[in-house]
C-alpha cells in the first residue's frame, strides 16, 4: 500500500506536532519531506503531497482542502519568531522585505501594516539573511528559526522603547547600515490590534485522504510530542546550536499546538482582514476532516 506524502516545515515549531512520525510509534507510516512554510502549501497545492502543515493563509487560496482538527501551530500573546526588525521606528518605515520562506506572516504584517501602524511601504521578497534585507529596505521580516536565534541573542542587551517596541545596537546583530535597530513580535503586534491570537499554520489535507484514521495519527503525533518537549528541546539544541532551556521555553510559553475557541476565533478575523485588505477572494469558512467519535464515558 503506498504511504501518504506528508510535507512538513523544517522549523523548531513544527517538531512537536511530527514527532511520533519522526521519533516515535508512527514513524515509517508516511512519506515525510520536510522544507519551508511556502514549498508545504505548494507541495500540496500541485499534488506532491497528500497531508502538509500549510501557512494558515493558504487555506484560503488552495481549493478543496480540509483542515485536520484540534492542531495547529499558534501563539497566544508573543511568538519571539515572527520578527520585524528595522532601522527606524515602525510608523517610518518606507520599504520593507518579507522573508520568501512565509506566506502566512507576510499576509499578517501587510494587515499590520495597515491597520495598525498605518503604513503603506513598499513590499519585496528576500531570502531570510538580515544583512542583505536591510541593505536594501528600512525593515525586513523574518520568521522561524532565524527570527528566534536573534530573540534569543538581544534578550540580555536590549531595551523597551514605545510598546511593543525592542531597541537593540545594529552591532549586536552584525548589521553596519544603521547605529539602532527596532525589533517587533509580530504575534504581540496582531495581539495588540485585536485582543486574539494568532494562528500561523494548520494542517491541511486532500478531501479524499482525510479518513478519521488519519486525523487520529496527527492529532497522536502531535500528543505524543507534547509529552516529549524536552527531548525535541534537546535534540533541536545540538542541531541549531542554541540552549535546550531557551528552546523548551520557547516551545512551552510561545507556541501553542491546538486549535481552542480563542485561536479559532483569531484565525476567523485574520481571514476577515486578509479579505478585506484583497489578499484573498473572501473569507471562506474552515471545512473540518471527520474524526473519530470519542466513546462516551458511563
Amino acid at each position: 500500500m503506498t504511504k501518504l506524502r506528508i510535507s512538513i516545515v523544517q522549523y523548531l515549531n513544527t517538531a512537536p506536532l511530527v514527532w511520533s512520525f519522526t521519533n516515535g510509534p508512527l514513524h515509517g507510516k508516511y512519506d515525510l519531506s520536510f522544507t519551508v512554510p511556502s514549498q508545504c502549501a505548494e507541495d500540496l497545492h500541485t499534488g506532491r503531497a497528500d497531508v502538509a502543515i500549510i501557512p494558515a493563509i493558504e487555506y484560503q487560496r488552495i481549493g478543496d482542502l480540509v483542515v485536520l482538527p484540534d492542531m495547529s501551530i499558534a501563539s497566544k500573546r508573543q511568538v519571539r519568531s515572527l520578527l520585524l526588525v528595522s532601522k527606524k521606528p515602525v510608523c517610518e518605515v518606507r520599504s520593507l522585505s518579507l522573508d520568501r520562506s512565509s506566506r502566512s506572516t507576510q499576509a499578517l504584517t501587510r494587515i499590520l501594516c495597515a491597520e495598525k501602524w498605518k503604513i503603506f511601504p513598499t513590499f519585496s521578497e528576500a531570502k531570510p539573511d538580515l544583512t542583505e534585507m536591510l541593505a536594501q529596505s528600512d525593515a525586513a521580516l523574518l520568521i522561524g528559526d532565524p527570527a528566534l536565534r536573534i530573540s534569543l541573542g538581544i534578550e540580555k542587551e536590549s531595551r523597551s522603547g514605545a510598546e511593543g517596541e525592542t531597541i537593540c545596537t545594529a552591532a549586536l546583530l552584525g548589521i553596519t547600515s544603521s547605529e539602532l535597530l527596532y525589533i517587533y513580535d509580530v504575534v504581540g503586534e496582531w495581539r495588540s490590534l485585536t485582543g486574539l491570537p494568532a494562528v500561523l499554520a494548520v494542517w491541511a489535507a486532500r478531501r479524499d485522504v482525510a479518513t478519521p484514521d488519519v486525523a487520529a495519527d496527527f492529532i497522536a503525533s502531535r500528543d505524543f510530542g507534547l509529552a516529549h518537549i524536552s527531548e525535541i528541546s534537546f535534540e533541536s539544541a545540538r542541531a541549531l546550536e542554541l540552549p535546550a532551556p531557551a528552546l523548551e521555553a520557547y516551545l512551552r510559553r510561545n507556541i501553542d499546538f491546538s486549535l481552542d475557541q480563542e485561536n479559532l476565533r483569531g484565525l476567523n478575523s485574520y481571514f476577515e482582514y486578509a479579505a478585506r485588505l484583497g489578499l484573498i477572494p473572501r473569507a471562506k469558512p474552515v471545512e473540518w476532516a471527520e474524526t473519530k467519535a470519542v466513546p462516551v464515558k458511563l
